[in-house]
């Protein structure tokens, strides 16, 4: 039996995401060249691999025998590449890595100056990507490294086999409509009146924003559920309620209309870079990594917070 990794790999995420068509989307590719890959497959193995199931596609239990040795495999490519680049000590290769909004903006162009003066030879590419997913998009090589956060509010465990490097605490302000509020200092606990633009709890953010209501008392009511902090800034300009704003989504201050205030009881939380076990001997990963820390502490983002974030825990072991 001669296996190919690239449909090994093709098999993992039409297992994950359920169905042909939603794995070809992720992959870029089109759903009869999916099609083909498993089809191929199967006759590699003699065996069908993946059986309907509903309007989607389940996998047989050769098909799960098949995953689980597949993700061994596909683990010892990346070290074998790991290794090899190690083995050539080049940086000249090229990084993809999920951002998300406020690093995206206030810390990534930094981050990529730093290393066109210092290492011109790694290319950097980003793709924006929610950190509710990063973990995933790593796991499945997607992504070589992933930007994510966490939430003392709200810990949340990570991904087993993701290696966490700390990047600097990032200081949340409540953002409000220009002369709403004369305090430069407000108590959280006073806002359980107002109207609020954010995330519901459906993402890491929205949960982390609930939980330090919460534990000032209240539960907000969003008057207007959004998701990114852009849209939020532009709705406080237009006087319809209050936000959050991070330190590194000031760049989405508007030129006028919002007013930011201090928190007596301050919300933090903390940027990391995450990344497969596997890519930690990479040269490009540790001089990638060398320079967001020193982009990090240029714009201000301080490595130490008097709120000690809880530790983190694996959760048990789930199939990818």
């Amino acid at each position: 039996m001669d296996l190919s990794l690239r449909r090994l790999r093709t098999l993992r995420e039409v297992a994950h995401h359920g169905g042909v068509n939603a794995a070809a989307a992720a992959m870029h590719y089109s759903p009869s060249a999916i099609s083909q890959q498993m089809a191929a497959l199967e006759e590699e193995v003699g065996s069908p691999v993946l059986a309907r199931s509903g309007r989607g596609v389940a996998l047989t239990h050769v098909g799960r025998v098949l995953l689980e040795h597949a993700q061994i495999l596909l683990d010892a490519e990346q070290r074998a590449c790991s290794a090899v680049e190690q083995a050539r000590d080049s940086a000249a290769v090229e990084l993809t890595v999920g951002v998300f909004c406020t690093v995206a903006a206030g810390l990534v162009p930094r981050v990529v100056k730093d290393l066109a003066e210092r290492h011109p030879q790694l290319q950097v590419k980003t793709r924006e990507t929610d950190p509710d997913e990063a973990t995933l998009q790593l796991r499945h090589g997607h992504l070589d490294l992933a930007f994510l956060i966490d939430y003392p509010d709200a810990a949340e465990p990570w991904r087993s086999g993701i290696v966490i490097t700390p990047v600097g605490f990032d200081a949340l302000h409540l953002a409000a409509p220009s002369g709403w509020f004369s305090e430069q200092v407000i108590d959280l606990a006073d806002l359980a009146r107002q109207d609020w633009i954010m995330s519901g709890i459906e993402n890491y953010y929205g949960r982390a924003l609930h939980s330090a209501c919460r534990r000032a008392g209240f539960d907000p009511h969003i008057a207007h559920q959004v998701t990114e902090q852009p849209t939020a800034l532009a709705m406080v300009a237009a006087g319809l309620g209050i936000t959050m704003m991070s330190d590194l989504g000031r760049s989405f201050l508007p030129a006028a209309g919002v007013s930011t205030h201090r928190l007596r009881d301050p919300v933090r939380r903390q940027i990391l870079v995450g990344y497969d076990e596997p890519a930690r001997a990479r040269p490009a990963v540790s001089i990638f990594l060398d320079s967001v820390l020193r982009s990090a502490s240029a714009v201000g983002l301080s490595r130490t917070d008097s709120h000690e974030p809880p530790t983190k825990r694996d959760p048990p072991s789930q199939p990818s």
